[in-house]
């Protein structure tokens, strides 16, 4: 089973991409878990929403302490100390920002995903949301689920201009740099 959290900010689209994910893997034959933690919060405030996938149907219902994956929306909520306590030893941390991989080597025991989620918004036209980006990021990143299913849940998903977002995550997955453990971050 592999268990991904998504950190963000209210009104990035955080839950909805984690929708649209399960929504993928669940097009690809897989069993999606899908569940948010957040209350009243206010535009901006942190949130988190979480993924299970797995090939049988999941029966675990309980909190995901300790990621396989994390996917975050904002790198201003990157504490290191945070997600060496949630990330599993090896795991995966794709992260939004206009900063390169150089700028968290604390990270480098991970395998780590930058991708500037804003820019490529803009580029596709679907700015200022970017959930669809993080989405197709994703899939480049760990390669699943397929880029088609990725496409086929944004274009059934996306509450506005679905070509567009399906455009914006296919940049993302083409353009996700990838850095692996022990890579010289220099």
């Amino acid at each position: 089973m592999k268990e991904i959290s998504f950190a963000g900010r209210g009104g990035q689209g955080v839950v909805i991409a984690s929708q649209m994910l399960g929504y993928a893997f669940f097009k690809d034959g897989q069993y999606p878990q899908c569940y948010s933690v957040f209350g009243g919060e206010r535009r901006g405030a942190p949130l988190a929403s979480f993924l299970r996938v797995d090939n049988h149907k999941i029966l675990l219902k309980c909190e995901i302490k300790h990621s396989d994956e994390i996917i975050c929306f904002d790198d201003s909520l990157l504490d290191p100390e945070i997600i060496r306590s949630q990330l599993q030893p090896g795991g995966c941390l794709l992260i939004n920002t206009r900063k390169g991989a150089e700028a968290f080597p604390e990270l480098s025991g991970y395998r780590l995903g930058v991708v500037d989620g804003l820019a490529i918004a803009r580029e596709a036209g679907v700015a200022p949301f970017f959930n669809t980006v993080m989405v197709g990021a994703y899939a480049g990143f760990t390669g699943l689920p397929t880029q088609a299913s990725i496409e086929a849940a944004i274009m059934e998903m996306a509450p506005n201009r679905p070509e567009l977002n399906a455009d914006a995550a296919r940049l993302a997955y083409e353009r996700v740099i990838i850095m692996e453990p022990g890579d010289s971050h220099a």
